[in-house]
């Protein structure tokens, strides 16, 4: 399904900004040992708990994430990307920006790369919104 894990980084994003959860959880392993831990602490493990996850997330309405600053590492059937996920919410107070570091892990099966792991966790207040970074870091 996803040919790199660039492709299903992106397939995620996508996903979540449509707030589509079938879309997200074609990018989640078939596995239920796939793991979420959110920038809170609450870690999310299997398929089910994940899924329930996504709906809770999407039931407090749109949010704007966007990734930066990827560095990554790949080899024939994992890769880590580490990468800066800044997130935009509307409030009666006006937009709230908040930052987060994320590591995601990707596996290749039978099905090309899929998710296994998304980590994040709260980052310095930046301030605004940070740069573009056009071109990802690759560590091999």
């Amino acid at each position: 399904m996803f040919a790199t894990p660039d492709e299903a980084e992106q397939a995620f994003y996508k996903a979540l900004a449509r707030q589509d959860i079938s879309g997200v959880m074609q990018v989640w392993a078939d596995d239920e040992e796939i793991i979420c831990i959110s920038s809170v602490g609450s870690r999310i493990i299997g398929q089910t708990a994940v899924l329930q996850a996504m709906r809770e997330l999407f039931s407090r309405g749109a949010v704007s994430i966007r990734p930066v600053r990827c560095a990554a590492t790949l080899n024939m059937m994992s890769a880590v990307h580490v990468l800066v996920e800044q997130i935009t919410e509307r409030s009666s107070a006006g937009l709230k920006i908040a930052t987060r570091h994320v590591t995601h892990v990707f596996h290749k099966g039978p099905t090309g790369w899929r998710l296994v792991l998304h980590h994040a966790s709260p980052a310095p207040d930046t301030g605004g919104l940070l740069p573009l970074h056009e071109i990802p870091d690759v560590v091999h």
